[in-house]
């Protein structure tokens, strides 16, 4: 591609072009048929956006609070796995782009880098992603070691207690290489007959029986908030404000997992109004633009999470791309929210979009 990229899908192009098949086959891809993948970014297409006009928009304001820490505009990086595959110095490079642009970097457990460098890297606010395994005491390590580098808040991947069958790399052969947090502990010796040791790995490790009473276990080990990620429904929103999360990440694992969940901006709303302002909800899935964003705040979110176009950037150019990925999301929404009556974050109301069901149910 010749020239400076101008939106995300320009990044994902030079990604492709940068990166081992490999690699970006497993960054890129999705489970099975690839249904809910392609229908995380489809689904935001048929939301329309209901501008105001007449409205003073001279000066526009990104900025928005998360758990009481204040960032640039609603946008955070969510948890993605193994950033050396994307950049030789991974998510420490992730880490500084987050920081330059005054937003909030959730870090896996899965990543390439150790918490501890990552926590060293730059002086910013982070989170930290967790599955829970077999060995609880492993977890518990984890935790502990993420609160004592200042981690500010626990980010609970709930919707994987196995791994989700994607094809291409199964085709591929796909190896973990060693997860830098857990190489003392965890062994990536699973047993395959289908050439990757994902699913193997996943399934030797991950307790399957963790399930909602046993978050309360998860919140006598630390005293950070703990925010779950991977819910898609009215009675899972419910059952999350009982048990005390202090936040809920819709989520479907941008399509990774299950095929033919729902796209997750589809049941935004349904998990907004069953927790009724309770507790703050959080979204990822599909966001390529700033209308995306727009969307997904109209709908109720208070912030989004970008996983794929983060690691684009990174593969791309580094630093500057992860930079540039987030810059082009924020110039876009600004857009947006001049061109729809929205000087502020908090002016961008449900009345501003109109969804399909909506639109086909005024021609009925």
């Amino acid at each position: 591609m010749v020239g400076e990229p101008v939106n995300l899908n320009e990044f994902q192009e030079l990604a492709r072009e940068a990166l081992p098949k490999m690699y970006y086959d497993f960054y890129a891809g999705g489970a099975e048929d690839q249904y809910t993948l392609e229908e995380n970014m489809e689904a935001f297409r048929r939301i329309m956006i209901q501008p105001r006009i007449l409205v003073d928009v001279s000066r526009i304001d990104l900025s928005t609070n998360v758990l009481g820490y204040n960032i640039s505009a609603p946008i955070l990086i969510a948890p993605t796995a193994l950033h050396k595959l994307a950049h030789p110095e991974g998510e420490v490079v992730t880490a500084r782009a987050a920081a330059a642009c005054k937003t909030i970097m959730a870090l896996s457990f899965t990543s390439s880098c150790t918490l501890e460098e990552v926590a060293s890297s730059c002086n910013a606010v982070r989170f930290f992603q967790i599955y829970v395994y077999k060995r609880r005491d492993l977890s518990a390590l984890l935790v502990q070691r993420a609160e004592r580098n200042g981690y500010k808040a626990l980010v609970l991947t709930a919707d994987s207690p196995r791994v989700g069958r994607k094809e291409a790399d199964i085709k591929n052969k796909m190896i973990l290489p060693k997860l830098k947090n857990t190489e003392r502990f965890l062994s990536l010796e699973a047993s395959s007959d289908n050439g990757s040791n994902l699913a193997a790995f996943a399934k030797e490790t991950k307790d399957a029986s963790f399930c909602w009473k046993d978050i309360e276990w998860l919140s006598t080990i630390t005293n950070m908030p703990i925010l779950i990620k991977g819910l898609l429904t009215r009675e899972d929103a419910i059952k999350a404000v009982k048990v005390g999360v202090a936040g809920i990440v819709v989520s479907n694992h941008g399509g990774r997992q299950l095929d033919y969940a729902p796209a997750t901006i589809t049941v935004l709303e349904e998990v907004v109004q069953a927790v009724g302002g309770r507790i703050p909800v959080f979204f990822d899935g599909g966001v390529r633009r700033g209308t995306d964003v727009f969307k997904a705040l109209a709908l109720g979110a208070q912030a989004v999470l970008i996983g794929r176009p983060v690691i684009y950037g990174l593969a791309a150019k580094g630093e500057y791309g992860v930079r540039q990925v987030i810059k082009m999301l924020k110039d876009e929404l600004e857009l947006t929210m001049a061109l729809s009556g929205c000087p502020s974050v908090k002016d961008i109301t449900r009345r501003h979009v109109r969804t399909e069901r909506e639109r086909l149910h005024s021609m009925l």
